[in-house]
């Protein structure tokens, strides 16, 4: 099963009021484990100012995503590390969903279907119903560690929110579980290796092993 952790920033709330996308970070996950495939990373010119409340939050200004690319240049770079079917994860995915919906459309491409969202942030509240949920309140639930988040950033978030992920989904008891079971086909493996592997005995090697356990006195398997 292949999924993709991601985040974004941006410059505020709201796309239809005006907001953009201007950092987007992804990180590829099989069957529940990071892989070594190079995360995809951009930020992105959002052909505005970006308010210095936003700053406030990841850090990044107008000055700074000045000469970056237009979401329009990267959009299919991302479309392709995404894939056709891959599960998109986020926490609180609705708001990343609307923002990354809005930029592939004003760019001319298709929307991703809601269907493919996955949000954490519901998961959480579901599991843990009247706490905080946050990613930050999560990290210390589950003891993640998340010391070096001194502003808000989308492919550290993505680092981030893939331990807590895991955690959510079953953690160290799912890797349990999995280990079990590859213990048991190992063990089912070297019995059908040992099945297999057998060696011819010749006649002679018969008659020595026959005199010998004529020799025994009140062998167990006579009893």
């Amino acid at each position: 099963m292949r999924e993709i952790i991601f985040d974004t920033e941006t410059t505020g709330f709201d796309p239809l009021s005006g907001d953009r996308l201007i950092e987007i970070g992804c990180l590829e996950m099989v069957d529940m484990r990071l892989t070594d495939t190079t995360p995809f990373h951009e930020y992105v010119n959002p052909e505005r100012e970006v308010p210095e409340s936003a700053v406030k939050v990841h850090g990044l200004t107008t000055e700074f995503l000045r000469d970056k690319q237009l979401f329009a240049e990267t959009a299919q770079k991302f479309l392709d590390f995404v894939g056709d079917d891959s599960i998109l994860v986020a926490h609180n995915a609705e708001f990343d969903m609307k923002f990354i919906n809005f930029e592939l459309e004003k760019a001319g491409y298709p929307i991703i279907p809601a269907m493919r969202f996955k949000d954490t942030l519901a998961i959480a509240r579901t599991k843990f119903p009247g706490q905080a949920n946050s990613l930050d309140a999560l990290c210390k639930r589950f003891g993640v560690e998340n010391g070096h988040r001194t502003l808000h950033g989308a492919l550290l978030d993505s680092e981030i929110l893939a331990d807590v992920y895991i955690e959510l989904m079953g953690g160290r008891q799912a890797g349990l579980d999995l280990a079990v079971e590859k213990k048991t086909y190992a063990f089912v493996g070297a019995k059908k290796e040992r099945e297999r592997r057998s060696f011819p005995i010749d006649d002679v090697e018969v008659s020595t092993h026959s005199e010998f356990i004529a020799k025994l006195n009140d062998p167990i398997w006579n009893s």
